[in-house]
């Protein structure tokens, strides 16, 4: 049986074997304790040293400005394509000619299109000015028919004016006329009177009595008279509104011709605007049948070919890549992240292909990186269900290669706040975000 009753010490019984005892005294022991402490004290002030939070994003290499990025021409109008000027990576001009394609639809089959548009102009502007010396004659005329009208009226009442005086003459007249019967009737009475005293014969009396007799026929011939010149009078008032009612028709029908030529003359200037019109689109649409380079660039890929094929409007025909233009990058970030990143900001960039060696924490040391500066945030989630943010070169730190191709990937680390490594690893265990805070240069521009 075992003897587990008594005292019975191990160390006792292993002192006895001279290899433990050599095992002992090994100094490699004391050596890897050493290196255990000196370990456990760099690693305990590596935790005190400073660290860069960051956000990290996924992108691509774009451009800065819209109209340096990649772009398709497009046909403006239906056509058949006839003739290519250009070969895929061909470098292209602006105005330069990438092809030709002719027309497809009836309305515009006529070669002789323009032309003939441009001759039915010419011809409603004649008579645009023809119908405009219609209405000028037409006025000339007016103004002729008020003039005969004036002097009509002149003449009319002159007229009455002489009725007025031979009225009035022949009403003195008139008077007289019965003077010289009171005196006639005067003298043969008085004659009477004598000859029956004796005093004067009977042939006076006959005489006398054929005096009254003449001044009394007299009298009814200068009434006649009167009568005639008042009907005179008449007749020149009702001449006055004669002459009105006829030449106000004769000038009414004047200007009824008058505005039935400028209605005529409006609607043929109308005529003229809509086939001048029609005139500038065939001429710029005979110009859209070449289809042109809209900026230097080269041809990156034909979308269409062949010949005869025919395209619609708006079809994309050619991809061009323009010559000149500024790098950026666009990268995107999550939802919970965009708080954090502000215009301004300082971000790490490194392209997929370039050599580099990534300290996000340490950007100083990161080896293959690049230093750009957030131009732009984009307020509105894109499909991937991350924010667009648009980094551009930053003008402090080193040039970005030219090496580097539209599209191609890129990786980027926003810089935030320096806190001590052992936060950062504490916050990462916890699942924290970074701290949230606002840049110096953006709130002092904020509080301006």
């Amino acid at each position: 049986m075992l003897n587990i009753s008594k005292k019975n010490p191990i160390t006792e019984n292993i002192d006895r074997y001279s290899s433990v005892k050599n095992l002992s005294n090994r100094p490699h022991y004391k050596i890897l304790n050493k290196i255990i402490l000196y370990t456990s004290i760099v690693g305990l002030l590596i935790l005190f040293l400073p660290w860069t939070q960051n956000i990290s994003g996924s992108g691509s290499v774009t451009t800065l400005k819209p109209d340096q990025r990649p772009q398709t021409i497009q046909s403006a109008i239906a056509g058949r394509i006839e003739k290519w000027y250009v070969q895929e990576g061909d470098f292209v001009r602006k105005g330069d000619t990438i092809l030709f394609i002719s027309e497809i639809k009836e309305d515009y089959f006529d070669p002789n299109l323009v032309q003939n548009t441009k001759s039915q102009v010419e011809a409603k502007k004649l008579a645009v000015q023809s119908y405009g010396g219609k209405v000028t004659s037409l006025a000339a005329q007016i103004n002729a028919i008020e003039n005969e009208k004036r002097l009509k009226l002149q003449q009319a009442q002159n007229k009455i004016r002489q009725s007025l005086l031979k009225v009035k003459s022949d009403s003195m007249d008139l008077e007289a006329v019965k003077t010289q019967i009171k005196i006639a009737q005067t003298q043969f009475n008085r004659s009477v009177t004598l000859n029956k005293e004796g005093l004067k014969p009977l042939t006076d009396v006959e005489e006398k009595r054929l005096k009254l007799q003449d001044v009394e026929a007299k009298i009814i011939t200068q009434e006649n008279k009167l009568l005639a010149s008042k009907n005179e009078l008449i007749n020149a008032q009702v001449e006055i509104n004669r002459i009105n009612a006829e030449y106000t028709e004769k000038a009414s029908k004047a200007r009824g011709d008058q505005y039935t030529a400028l209605s005529s003359q409006y609607d043929t200037e109308a005529q003229v605007n809509k086939l001048q019109n029609q005139y500038v689109n065939y001429q710029i649409r005979n110009g859209m049948y070449y289809i042109k380079a809209p900026q230097d660039g080269y041809v990156n890929r034909a979308i269409q070919s062949g010949i005869g094929e025919t395209i619609k409007e708006g079809t994309q025909i050619v991809s061009i890549m323009p010559a000149k233009y500024d790098i950026a990058v666009e990268t995107f970030v999550s939802p919970t992240d965009l708080p954090l990143v502000h215009k301004g900001e300082k971000v790490r960039v490194w392209f997929d292909g370039w050599p580099t060696v990534v300290f996000s924490g340490w950007p100083n040391m990161s080896y293959g990186t690049f230093g750009g500066r957030i131009v732009a945030v984009e307020n509105f989630i894109s499909p991937n269900g991350k924010f667009r943010v648009l980094i551009a070169p930053d003008k402090d730190e080193e040039p970005w290669p030219k090496q580097v191709s539209i599209g191609s990937g890129a990786q980027t680390l926003a810089l935030l706040d320096n806190v001590p490594i052992w936060f950062e690893i504490w916050r990462k265990l916890n699942g924290f975000p970074p701290n949230y805070y606002q840049p110096k240069s953006e709130t002092t521009k904020d509080k301006k």
